[in-house]
């Protein structure tokens, strides 16, 4: 079991301006990489930098994007690096039906559970950022599946891939578990209020899952790039208070604004980390 279709349209199914006002115009809700800058959109771009390179994508790569959201990867490989055959796949029908609107030249998008996914073909390059968190419930890692989940997620990815391919992946990381009482009850709250159904992996999870598909090439965690990810997203957020009040009602803001906060201080703590991988499939 993953997150169901309804538990996503929980997470992603506020309108997509609601979500531009503060994550941006391409809607990048992940973590970005500050390496070289403070400015969130410059940092995002850098991220979508570090995947490419990941991922060994080339302009002539058939190139898969798995839990695409609403479009920014694609729309980077499609038109900023000019990749001549770019697919992806979510569960959101309202990002697919963002992607869709946005008519990009070379890309195809499936709307689809990736346990139902059937590619036209095999990929050289796979992508996936902040999608994995959806695959493996918070029950079934407390039964001891986790490793098991994920061990199926990254054999469907090899069978997917052609011999070399490279896998670029990224997602948040569970890491030190709280203490404190309020921040255990903010963490209760904002997994069952803003993402249901979803659980981060630890490391020790996924290292040992991606055997024999892939073998760990890079890694790299951004826990700081993360808490300042999300502190750019607070002040975005708090700067359209008022027109978000007023369109999208009271309750939106002030759930957002709670989760957000927890976030920073989740990441700051170390409550929660950020994880880049690089895979090569073991063929």
């Amino acid at each position: 079991m993953m997150s169901t279709a309804a538990e996503v349209d929980i997470s992603y199914g506020a309108s997509p301006d609601f979500f531009r006002l503060w994550l941006g115009q391409e809607l990048h809700y992940t973590c970005a990489v500050f390496d070289d800058t403070d400015d969130l959109h410059d940092a995002q771009l850098a991220k979508l930098a570090v995947m490419y390179d990941y991922a060994g994508v080339r302009p002539d790569s058939r190139v898969l994007d798995i839990g695409c959201g609403w479009g920014g990867t694609l729309a980077y490989l499609a038109v900023d690096r000019q990749v001549r055959d770019v697919h992806g796949i979510t569960l959101s029908r309202d990002q697919h039906a963002e992607i869709e609107r946005l008519n990009l030249s070379g890309v195809n998008v499936s709307c689809v559970d990736y346990r139902d996914y059937e590619p036209p073909g095999r990929f050289d390059a796979l992508i996936s950022i902040c999608m994995i968190e959806h695959a493996c419930r918070p029950e079934q890692v407390r039964a001891g599946e986790a490793v098991n989940v994920y061990r199926d997620y990254f054999r469907r990815a090899w069978e997917w891939s052609v011999p070399g391919a490279s896998f670029a992946l990224q997602h948040i990381l569970g890491d030190r578990v709280p203490r404190d009482t309020a921040d255990i009850r903010e963490l209760g709250w904002y997994s069952r209020r803003v993402f249901p159904g979803g659980f981060a992996p630890r490391m020790e999870h996924i290292v040992h899952a991606v055997g024999p598909y892939w073998e760990i090439v890079r890694l790299r965690t951004r826990r700081s790039d993360y808490a300042r990810t999300t502190g750019h997203w607070r002040a975005r957020l708090r700067r359209n208070e008022t027109l978000i009040r007023t369109t999208w009602g009271d309750e939106l803001f002030i759930d957002f604004d709670r989760y957000l906060t927890f976030c920073m201080r989740a990441f700051e703590q170390g409550y929660h980390s950020l994880a880049q991988w690089s895979l090569r499939r073991i063929d």
